[in-house]
């Protein structure tokens, strides 16, 4: 599954418009992006499954995968094709063995190499490292030192993910240092071209692969 996982990481913003959540995350998929994580702290839970269920719909239709932040139950109710955790969010390998071999469980690693090994022996997919660089919003979160990605390219198996700030024109080094997933939520969604952005973002693992 990890060797699968590359490329743009779109991770929806919050937004009390529903319909014009879908519409962004669309153009996303549009400009190539085949994975996205519902991640949605505000709604009220009938609004978040209604959202789950027309993103899932709407990534079928693009071939891409759909995650969902933090809850387990929900990416059972849609069929998602995974789920994200973060530290305080549940037993890795409780969810690994709830979830199956076949979906995908990704890990909030921070700054956090031992975690990320941890992470890995429980059985996640990838680990995600961050912020990378500040962010708004995770404006307290540690520092993750972009060596992070090389010492996992070179002494894990699970895909690495890079979070935490990330714009177009500082990510980079980050694709270069072995990051197999870029997770983008502001310089994705408050792009003036949404899809021309995902794009852009795809076009660096593609020049990093030439």
């Amino acid at each position: 599954m990890a060797s699968k996982l590359r490329g743009l990481y779109a991770i929806t913003p919050e937004c009390t418009d529903g319909a014009r959540l879908l519409a962004d995350v669309e153009a996303a998929l549009a400009g190539g992006c085949r994975i996205v994580q519902l991640r949605d702290k505000n709604s009220s839970m009938p609004e978040r499954v209604a959202r789950a269920h027309a993103l899932r719909t709407l990534t079928r239709r693009f071939a891409a995968r759909l995650l969902i932040n933090d809850d387990l139950a929900l990416a059972f109710l849609i069929d998602a094709d995974g789920v994200h955790l973060g530290q305080s969010d549940g037993n890795l390998a409780s969810a690994r063995a709830i979830l199956g071999p076949g979906k995908i469980l990704g890990a909030s690693c921070y700054a956090d190499f031992a975690a990320a090994q941890a992470a890995q022996a429980a059985g996640a997919d990838y680990l995600a490292f961050g912020a990378v660089y500040p962010s708004p919003t995770k404006p307290k979160a540690p520092l993750a030192a972009v060596n992070l990605f090389i010492q996992a390219k070179t002494t894990l198996t699970a895909a690495s993910c890079a979070i935490g700030g990330i714009t177009l024109a500082n990510a980079p080094p980050l694709v270069v240092a072995g990051a197999d997933l870029l997770a983008v939520i502001t310089d994705l969604f408050n792009a003036p071209d949404i899809t021309a952005r995902a794009a852009a973002y795809q076009q660096l693992f593609e020049e990093a692969h030439a």
